[in-house]
């Protein structure tokens, strides 16, 4: 008869933890938190030493009611909960209401992976539950609480009824926003350059200009280059010199909780909430048929890059088992912290068994769970495996008084690239550029002479992985909260996605506007990052909790006061549009909504017609060819296209159509965004070609 109550997270990992503990363990989930702060008030006494108001979450009773009913049946209670703050603090909700005294008991079990040799061995030591951990959860939370519930009825009052504020929210949208505006105030700078076509024997290759009479020159002119075509129009090509080098490239280090949202983003087109949910899936335990329920990755909200030293022996054997023996390093790879701050509780993200290879579990997964295994498993052996040995050459081409440069590459050693090669933010792919074999003295055939005029590009606007990373490098959150950081933004309508970027909408710009001006700290983001690393402290154990909030408090609650004050009542008066309601004859007026501006009637209420603003591609609908194909928008803010007479027409499209029709059979041709760029894809045969301008492309490419 089972004598020992064990309360876990989800009833997947309940599931998985059950079978490996026996009968003599009852284990039962809490889904999630049971108490938090009220919604319907602050729930903070601030005069209190901050002293938070729980109440038990609504929906959460009969499951505190089974919990409670459980833990009068057995002797023992066991809190499992993840290994991080916020699984420390559930653990503590959940002694308060079993009536567990958390600072005598040692009923905390904490597991880094859900495996049957560390489930057992977690076991053997519990201990005590971390009041540190649980203050900095707690400090974090009503920190948030302070921030929303204070900031969101002012601006509601002065603004905009249905604004909201949030600490590290607002970090994240002024950064989208000071992106957006560098790009607008850019002013592109020309350039050129000179690519000459070149051959020798029966090989060709280009090499670029480099410099003249022994400078390098800025081709920043058509002039500057008619100067170096006419120094170069009656002379020869000539190799002048060629230096032939070595060189290493190491792996990347094993995944954290940021690079695998930022990869997952590039390889497999995840969002940072995707991969998080399919990543606690894997964590949890995915049922292996005959083996039974097995947990397959390591935690997954983690900063550290360490590995046990048992997993990095064990991903030694398999190397040299299957790859050989050059494939392993002498010693085992380590990795040092990447950030400052990075907190190292955990170790990275890495199969519990290198042994379990994504094919031998691939049947037992759905193509997600398989997917992000995958890559998972492909980036922690190949940080375990020897660097690739790359063979590089240039070569330096004078003629007349200029030189052109020439570089060639190849793979002399795969080393841990016959595994896995990370991806980059301009969706680019390493490969060969190989050049023949060319010695000093060579004279060299050659065969066009290609001037071309280019222009800077502006900074580009932030795909999801590349603002995780701007966010980890500037300290703004920690690894649980990037995903739901990005969440919040979009729900609140501050953020919008287009082909995958973000861009701030008017109604964020509103916000952030009124922020700056009587919150600047709140948007600064040194003091943001200031305030993460306190709170890291609080979990260290060297700084008071009540403290922080104290400090932030006591400027903060003046700045309220000033914005009481002096933060004016801002109308937003509706701007009137040329299109008249169809139902009831009075002009639609532009509103601004969650995804930006839409059209709804100046009779409301008694009218509540509304309409999205029509974004038309000039491209005659394909399926019934009466419409126009028109932008629109999901429920969730996806752009996609449709024909404008729907619902009489069901046209439909997520790729954006373009007005050239195909040349061989005349039939729409779509946008496809690929890692060599953005081409035009026929949706009837086989055509495709690339735009001419790969620029933009390029940059999203992957991501």
């Amino acid at each position: 008869m089972a004598d020992t109550l064990v309360i876990v997270e989800s009833p997947s990992k309940a599931k998985t933890i059950g079978k490996y503990l026996g009968s003599k363990f009852i284990v039962k989930a809490s889904m999630g938190h049971i108490r938090d702060l009220p919604k319907s008030q602050i729930g903070v006494e601030v005069e209190n030493e901050f002293n938070p108001k729980y109440i038990t979450i609504r929906g959460k009773g009969s499951v505190l009611k089974e919990l409670k009913d459980a833990s009068k049946k057995v002797k023992k209670i066991y809190l499992a909960a993840d290994p991080d703050r916020e699984g420390e603090a559930i653990a503590w909700h959940l002694a308060h209401a079993l009536d567990l005294d958390p600072n005598t008991e040692s009923c905390r079990v904490v597991f880094n992976e859900i495996t049957k040799q560390a489930v057992k061995d977690a076991f053997k030591t519990p201990r005590k539950i971390n009041m540190d951990l649980v203050n900095a959860q707690q400090a974090r939370r009503i920190l948030d609480r302070l921030v929303g519930y204070k900031i969101s009825p002012l601006l509601w009052k002065k603004v905009k009824k249905g604004l909201s504020a949030g600490r590290v929210q607002s970090v994240a949208v002024k950064i989208i926003l000071d992106r957006e505006n560098e790009i607008s105030e850019f002013k592109p700078e020309e350039y050129w350059s000179i690519t000459a076509r070149l051959g020798i024997k029966n090989s060709h290759f280009e090499a670029k200009f480099h410099k003249i009479h022994g400078d390098k020159k800025e081709l920043s002119s058509e002039n500057d280059v008619h100067e170096v075509l006419a120094a170069i129009e009656d002379n020869s090509f000539v190799v002048k010199e060629v230096k032939e080098k070595e060189r290493l490239r190491n792996p990347s280090p094993p995944f954290t909780t940021s690079s695998l949202q930022q990869e997952a983003a590039r390889k497999l087109n995840f969002r940072a909430a995707k991969t998080m949910s399919v990543a606690q899936q894997l964590y949890e335990g995915v049922d292996l048929g005959k083996e039974g329920t097995v947990g397959l990755i390591t935690y997954m909200r983690t900063d550290s890059t360490r590995i046990a030293a048992s997993a990095q022996e064990e991903a030694k054997e398999l190397i040299l088992e299957k790859y050989g023996k050059e494939y392993a390093p002498e010693t085992p790879r380590q990795y040092s912290k990447k950030a400052a701050n990075a907190q190292d509780a955990h170790e990275a993200i890495r199969p519990t068994s290198a042994l379990r290879d994504p094919d031998s579990v691939k049947a037992f997964m759905s193509r997600d769970q398989f997917r992000l295994y995958k890559l998972i498993w492909e980036r922690f052996m190949a940080s375990q495996m020897s660097s690739a040995i790359m063979d590089t050459l240039s070569v330096d081409i004078a003629s007349g008084p200029a030189i052109f440069r020439a570089a060639g590459s190849k793979v002399r050693f795969a080393g841990f690239m016959k595994v896995y090669v990370e991806g980059n933010d301009d969706g680019t792919t390493e490969e060969d550029k190989l050049l023949p074999p060319l010695q000093p003295g060579d004279t060299l055939t050659k065969e066009d002479i290609e001037p071309k005029q280019h222009f800077t590009q502006p900074p580009p606007r932030y795909t999801e992985a590349r603002l995780v990373k701007t966010l980890e490098e500037l300290g703004i959150g920690r690894p649980s909260t990037f995903a739901p950081t990005l969440e919040t933004i979009q729900k609140r309508g501050y953020v919008a996605i287009e082909e995958k970027k973000f861009m701030p909408t008017e109604l964020g710009e509103l916000v952030i506007e009124q922020m700056e001006q009587f919150f600047p700290e709140i948007l600064n983001v040194e003091f943001t990052a200031n305030m993460e690393e306190d709170l890291d402290h609080v979990e260290e154990g060297t700084e008071d909790w009540v403290k922080v909030l104290n400090d932030f408090y006591s400027s903060f609650e003046k700045r309220l006061e000033v914005a009481e004050e002096e933060m004016k009542e801002i109308e937003i008066e509706d701007e009137v549009s040329d299109e008249v309601c169809e139902k009831c004859g009075k002009p639609m007026v532009y509103k601004l909504g969650r995804f930006g501006k839409f059209l709804a009637c100046s009779g409301f209420p008694d009218c509540r017609n509304t309409k999205p603003i029509i974004k038309d591609t000039g491209v005659t609908c394909p399926k019934c060819k009466e419409g126009h194909v028109v932008e629109r928008r999901s429920k969730k803010g996806r752009v996609f296209y449709g024909c404008d007479r729907y619902p009489e027409c069901d046209y439909v499209s997520w790729d954006k159509p373009s007005p050239k029709p195909c040349p061989n059979c005349s039939s729409l041709m779509v946008e496809k965004r690929t890692k060599q760029g953005t081409k035009l894809q026929c949706t009837s045969c086989d055509h495709t070609e690339m735009l001419e301008d790969q620029d933009d492309a390029l940059d999203t490419a992957g991501e």
